[in-house]
């Protein structure tokens, strides 16, 4: 073996390898990500100011259509505790806000309750829109309706239980439901 050895960091002549430290490279790279830093700082400072003079002019802009406060709320439900949370009733809104969680529904469990006895008129027709099945039964057989007969009658009871099949491919309905 030859004794000359191009330059390089490893000595052959020991038997451990020297840990060197190139401190300029290290130096280097702190430098520069010192400078890439107060780069990106002052870039998001004038990014900011370009923000903040934007939304001034927004702000300063008249909106044809502005909201009104009811508008302004987020749509329901709403957290019970939120300002403004309320159940409408028949008697206007009920205030909800500082009540138990269950409130909402036992409000709403009497309005229910009042509608499934009692019924609902429109208030501006005075057409009656609901009423107890009770009184719905009693009216239905004072009337005496006729129960239609024939083959019109026959098909109209047999289509409901009928159901598109794969077989007609979807365009008749052939099979039954049993």
């Amino acid at each position: 073996m030859s004794s000359k050895h191009e330059k390089s960091f490893v000595d052959f002549e020991k038997p451990y390898e020297q840990n060197l430290i190139g401190l300029k490279g290290i130096l280097y790279f702190g430098l520069g990500l010192l400078l890439l830093i107060v780069i990106t700082f002052g870039l998001m400072w004038a990014f900011l100011g370009v923000l903040e003079e934007y939304a001034k002019d927004e702000k300063q802009s008249n909106n044809p259509i502005p909201l009104s406060e009811k508008e302004k709320l987020p749509p329901e439900p709403r957290l019970q505790a939120a300002p403004g949370f309320k159940v409408d009733g028949p008697n206007g809104p009920v205030n909800l806000e500082l009540k138990a969680p269950q409130a909402e529904y036992r409000e709403l469990r009497k309005q229910w309750e009042s509608v499934w006895e009692e019924g609902q008129k429109d208030a501006r027709t005075g057409t009656i829109i609901t009423m107890p099945i009770d009184k719905a039964k009693e009216l239905v057989m004072e009337k005496n309706l006729k129960a239609k007969s024939g083959p019109e009658a026959e098909k109209a009871a047999k289509e409901p239980s009928m159901f598109l099949s794969d077989a007609s491919a979807g365009r008749v309905a052939s099979l039954r439901r049993r």
